[in-house]
C-alpha cells in the first residue's frame, strides 16, 4: 500500500485551520439531559483526585444515587481507599489472565462494590512494557465487550491522569465520551499547569466540533492563598468545593476511612459537593498563556519577572569562537 503523503498533509493543514476556527456549536449551558452523567475527572499526579473521588461517590451512593466509578490511572491506585487500602484487580491484567487460560472476563472479576458504589480499575502495562494511553483504550475497548453501554447508572465517574492529555488519556475529551470534565488542583503551580493543560485540551476539541466542557474546578487541601480561585475566575469555570489542609482529613486519608459520610463530620461538605457536581453544567474554559499563569502567583515565588537573555552564536561557541570569513561581496564606492 502506498500513502498518500499529500493528501496526509492536507488533512494536518485542515485539522489546523479548523482548531482555528470559532465553534458553531455551543455546548448546551443547561443541566444535562441524558439519564446517566459521564464525568472526566482530571488533575495531576499525587494531588487528591482519589480522595476526592472516593469520597464522592460515597457520599453519592448514600443520597440514593447509583454510582460507576473508574480508575483510569495506570497506578491503580482510585479505589484503594474505597476499598480500604486492597488493591482492586485491574482489568488489563484479569484480561491477560483470562485470556491465557482461555476464559472470558467476567463483571465479578473486575468490578467489587462499597457502601453503594460500584467501582473498577482499568490498570496500565508495567513499567517500560507498554504505553498507558493505549492501556486504557485496550481497558475501554473491555468495557464496551462486558455492556457497558447497557448499563444503568446515575453517574459513571472516571478518574483520569492529567499530566498528559494524550492518547487513551484524552478519550473523553477528544471522543465526547463523557459530558463534562471536573478538575482537581491546588494552590500550587504545577497542579494549576495541568489545569489550564486540561482546559487547553477542551477548548481545541471544542474548536473541532467537540461538544465536552468543564464543570468546575475542586480545591484540595485549599490552604487559603487563593491562586486556585483566581485561577477558576480567570479560565471562567466554577469552583465545585474546596476541600480544606485539615490534619484530621490527612489521617484519615492515610488510615484509608471514608469521609464522604453523613456519619462524618465532612459528610455536608461532600454532600453539597455531590449536588454541585450533579448541577454544574458543561461550559467552554479559556485557558491561560503561561505567563498569564505566572501571573497568579507572586513573583518572588516563581520568577515571573525574569527576563529572557537571548544566546548569540559565541556563547555556543565558547573557546572555538572567533571570527567567520565572510561571503559577503563589498563593493568599494565610486
Amino acid at each position: 500500500m502506498t500513502l498518500d503523503i499529500p493528501n496526509l498533509k492536507d488533512f494536518d493543514a485542515r485539522l489546523r485551520d479548523e482548531a482555528h476556527e470559532e465553534p458553531t456549536l455551543e455546548i448546551p449551558q443547561g443541566a444535562p439531559t441524558k439519564n446517566t452523567q459521564i464525568i472526566a475527572i482530571y488533575g495531576k499526579g499525587g494531588i487528591g483526585k482519589s480522595f476526592t473521588l472516593a469520597n464522592l461517590s460515597h457520599m453519592m451512593a448514600e443520597m440514593g444515587q447509583r454510582v460507576l466509578l473508574i480508575g483510569c490511572d495506570p497506578k491503580s491506585d482510585t479505589t484503594s481507599l474505597l476499598f480500604g487500602g486492597k488493591a482492586c484487580p485491574t482489568i488489563i491484567e484479569t484480561s491477560t489472565r483470562k485470556k491465557l487460560a482461555g476464559e472470558e472476563v467476567k463483571i465479578g472479576d473486575v468490578c467489587f462494590k462499597r457502601g453503594g458504589v460500584f467501582a473498577m480499575e482499568l490498570g496500565g502495562p508495567e513499567v517500560g512494557r507498554g504505553c498507558g494511553g493505549r492501556g486504557i483504550i485496550h481497558g475501554f475497548e473491555l468495557l464496551e465487550k462486558l455492556g457497558f453501554h447497557d448499563w444503568d447508572f446515575d453517574y459513571v465517574l472516571l478518574d483520569f491522569l492529567g499530566d498528559v492529555v494524550c492518547g487513551g488519556f484524552g478519550l473523553p475529551i477528544a471522543r465526547d465520551m463523557a459530558q463534562k470534565v471536573i478538575l482537581v488542583a491546588s494552590n500550587d503551580l504545577q497542579s494549576l499547569y495541568v489545569a489550564n493543560n486540561v482546559c487547553s485540551a477542551v477548548e481545541y476539541f471544542r474548536r473541532l466540533g467537540g461538544n465536552v466542557g468543564v464543570a468546575g474546578l475542586v480545591i484540595n487541601k485549599d490552604d487559603g492563598t487563593g491562586e486556585a480561585a483566581a485561577f477558576a475566575a480567570e479560565v471562567k469555570i466554577p469552583v465545585l468545593a474546596a476541600i480544606p489542609q485539615d490534619d484530621d482529613l490527612r489521617k484519615k486519608s492515610a488510615n484509608y476511612q471514608i469521609v464522604g459520610s453523613y456519619e462524618s463530620q465532612w459528610g455536608p461538605m461532600f454532600a453539597d459537593l455531590a449536588t454541585a457536581v450533579g448541577l454544574a453544567p458543561p461550559v467552554r474554559p479559556a485557558p491561560l498563556t503561561q505567563d498569564g499563569l505566572l501571573g497568579l502567583f507572586s513573583a518572588e515565588h516563581t520568577g515571573a519577572d525574569f527576563v529572557l537573555t537571548p544566546a548569540t552564536d559565541a556563547d555556543m561557541r565558547g573557546k572555538y569562537a572567533g571570527v567567520k570569513a565572510s561571503l559577503e561581496v563589498v563593493y568599494d564606492n565610486v
